[in-house]
């Protein structure tokens, strides 16, 4: 009720996919909503078709080549241009005050990040243009975001943000926030992890095993589209670790295996399996297992609002250091302050990568504090700790408020 935030009831949808299925009949394909939701839902879905978009077939697994019945034509670059065109005219006909995009398609190959080519932002443009092969979709999509002013996020673990996409948006001063929505599992782990490494127990073994059935988990069934998922699954107990030298020695990490599997037959209800296993006191050993079954596509959807809300709040706020001048200065381009909902956070050079989901969402809040003008939260509660606190708070309780603040020395 203080903070102006986006209203949800206030955000057009709208999107390219490589196959022209209606939403209708897509959701009724995907069998996630419960059947009479979906009954509900369909008249108004089924004339919903999204935009014909770019397939790169060399960057996603083989099989997504049935689906591919609504793909672009042309060169990278005139690809490119028509999502230019596409964003222009979508917010213009649905006269919005921005535009932010999300890529929430399939996960691709790395691309190899190569001197010439992407590894600045003239070269990028330059590679586009020629059509260079290591340019992937997502980037194509990254860039034509960047240059109509546009906030960019990846949804997926892949490297879209080549070393040229990051410099161009610096260039522009516009957002890109990545990578890949944490809904299930890892946000899981990044809980249970910063728990047993905070509590001076040291993780050794992590274990973690996947089985889904749908679209996504089919295009991971590829060697190469899997990898860009285990790196970013990986990754995310590494700052966790590193922050407690006593437990662990520099460059000292647990084994961490990750494993994911295409069983059709369970659709969107994943299936994910945790093992923690951890040294404790006297050479003893302790087991955590963890068993989770979830509709993947229903935890990512929260956090695509999320992202889009929290996105639209960032380009509003500004800061202005007392003392130096009239400037105004926005976030840095590298939006880290998404991290809360991202699995392998994306942060401007020289800043650390923060994956503990407590002090990620701690940053959020007291952003938000921050803009009401109140002090960051903090957990110390001195006034509770003290014989002459607790009595100044009994006497606020029973007369009232007190009339002037308490000061803690």
């Amino acid at each position: 009720n203080m903070l102006p935030l986006l209203d949800p009831n206030d955000i057009v949808w709208g999107g390219w996919d490589i196959n022209g299925t209606n939403l209708g009949d897509a959701m009724k394909r995907s069998k996630v909503l419960d059947i009479d939701l979906q009954n509900k839902l369909y008249p108004l879905m089924k004339d919903i078709k999204p935009l014909p978009s770019i397939y790169f077939p060399d960057f996603i697994a083989a099989n997504q080549g049935e689906r591919a019945d609504n793909v672009l034509t042309g060169t990278k670059q005139e690809q490119m241009d028509q999502i230019r065109k596409d964003i222009r005219d979508f917010k213009s006909s649905n006269s919005l005050d921005q535009v932010i995009l999300l890529w929430t398609a399939n996960t691709e190959r790395f691309s190899a990040v190569e001197e010439g080519v992407n590894d600045t932002a003239e070269n990028i443009l330059s590679s586009i243009e020629m059509g260079e092969a290591e340019v992937s979709a997502s980037t194509v999509f990254a860039v034509a975001s960047i240059l109509e002013g546009t906030t960019f996020i990846n949804g997926s673990p892949q490297n879209t943000f080549v070393p040229g996409v990051i410099e161009l948006a610096r260039q522009k001063k516009v957002f890109i926030a990545g990578d890949d929505f944490k809904s299930g599992q890892t946000k899981m782990k990044s809980v249970m992890v910063d728990f047993l490494v905070s509590a001076g127990i040291k993780p050794v073994s992590i274990v973690s095993y996947n089985h889904l059935g749908n679209n996504d988990g089919k295009n991971l069934s590829a060697p190469s589209q899997f990898r860009s998922k285990e790196i970013s699954k990986s990754n995310v107990v590494d700052d966790m670790v590193a922050s407690n030298r006593i437990l662990f020695e520099e460059d000292e990490h647990p084994d961490h295996v990750v494993v994911i599997k295409y069983v059709p037959y369970v659709a969107d209800s994943k299936r994910a399996m945790d093992e923690y296993t951890s040294e404790i006191f006297m050479g003893g050993k302790n087991t955590i297992v963890m068993h989770n079954t979830c509709e993947d596509s229903l935890l990512a959807t929260p956090l695509i609002y999320d992202l889009v809300i929290l996105g639209e709040l960032c380009r509003r706020v500004q800061i202005k250091k007392d003392g130096e001048g009239e400037d105004w200065e926005s976030f840095h381009p590298v939006l880290s302050l998404l991290s809360y909902m991202l699995k392998a956070p994306l942060v401007p050079n020289g800043a650390p990568v923060v994956n503990a989901l407590f002090t990620q969402r701690c940053a959020v809040v007291n952003l938000m504090r921050a803009c009401l003008g109140l002090a960051p939260d903090n957990h110390m509660t001195l006034e509770h700790r003290f014989e002459s606190t607790l009595a100044a708070l009994g006497e606020v309780g029973n007369d009232g408020p007190a009339s002037k603040k308490m000061k803690l020395g």
